[in-house]
């Protein structure tokens, strides 16, 4: 069940937990307790992949709670984050400078609590630093020992993935993909399975949309930052809830919930590597962990194709 980030001596589930939501910014009733319980029921249902940031929380509470609870078995699990985003005055800044992104991954170091990190991503390009200067420092903490291998994320062009590639090698690359958003498809796939590069995507839930727990008449907590995205309002709300509808059907006929058939075809997409499965709660992630024992049948991927064809894709600059 195993697979392999890119030439590397990673071996990862195709279920990774993705540890946005435990720094509790965008996402509601998020506690403590809870993150920590999720944590350890993501590990008891068998993945051993976890995703954070440097961002992932005002003060790198993500990078914490990671340490806290999964410290005890840091030699059975493959831990990533990220740098070169931080947090000016509740707003996001980015910063590629070599500087940055080595007093980050120190300071990622310290709050998880470990003496390497596994997979270490640039969180999104610098528009005011050469990308090939952040590649330089990145292949420097490679060649240092402090990380094992190093990843992308949000790079967009294949331009981009040339100019990383040329100074420092790309284990994993992670974009968002999902049932109806998969502009990757076109190139940023193609390139990585020319290169040995393992996609690793976010989103494949489509920020809990395609997890089929929403109603039509979801009354949106004013906290709660997905109701921004237009995919969530309109003419667009009622589409997607058409289309999860007809999800549900065949997820019964398969015997599995919604978010289990939507992860299982994720994972099972030529290329795909990863799907990073977002929770806040241990329920969340022990029903997407089972995705990974779960086989579509060729009749089920057939209807699958046909309502994503009925519903058409979701505009990638609508929804972000």
């Amino acid at each position: 069940m195993l697979r392999r980030l890119g030439k590397t001596d990673l071996f990862v589930t195709p279920v990774a937990m993705g540890c946005w939501p435990i720094a509790g910014i965008t996402s509601i009733d998020v506690t403590e307790a809870n993150s920590l319980d999720t944590l350890s029921a993501a590990f008891d249902a068998g993945i051993n992949f976890f995703d954070t940031a440097y961002v992932y929380g005002y003060d790198g509470q993500s990078e914490r709670l990671i340490g806290r609870a999964l410290g005890p078995h840091r030699d059975r699990i493959i831990l990533a984050s990220k740098c070169g985003i931080h947090w000016e005055e509740g707003k996001q800044v980015k910063d590629g400078r070599p500087e940055t992104i080595r007093r980050q991954c120190d300071e990622s170091l310290r709050r998880l609590g470990t003496d390497r990190i596994d997979l270490y991503y640039l969180h999104a390009p610098d528009p005011e630093t050469r990308i090939c200067e952040t590649a330089e420092a990145l292949r420097g903490l490679l060649d240092a020992g402090k990380v094992r291998a190093i990843g992308v994320s949000n790079l967009h062009t294949l331009d981009r993935y040339e100019q990383f590639q040329a100074v420092c090698p790309i284990t994993a690359s992670q974009p968002h993909y999902n049932m109806l958003q998969r502009e990757i498809e076109a190139d940023q796939l193609p390139w990585c399975r020319d290169h040995d590069v393992s996609t690793i995507v976010y989103w494949p839930l489509m920020k809990g949309f395609l997890a089929g727990k929403l109603s039509r008449d979801h009354q949106w907590d004013p906290r709660d930052g997905r109701q921004k995205y237009p995919v969530f309002q309109g003419d667009q709300w009622i589409k997607t809830h058409d289309f999860v509808d007809q999800l549900r059907t065949i997820a019964d006929d398969q015997g599995c919930t919604v978010a289990q058939l939507v992860t299982a075809w994720t994972i099972g997409r030529p290329g795909i590597t990863v799907a990073l499965c977002g929770a806040k709660r241990p329920s969340q992630i022990s029903e997407t962990a089972a995705a990974m024992s779960l086989s579509l049948t060729e009749e089920t991927l057939q209807r699958i194709a046909t309502a994503i064809e009925e519903r058409g894709e979701v505009d990638s600059r609508a929804a972000v």
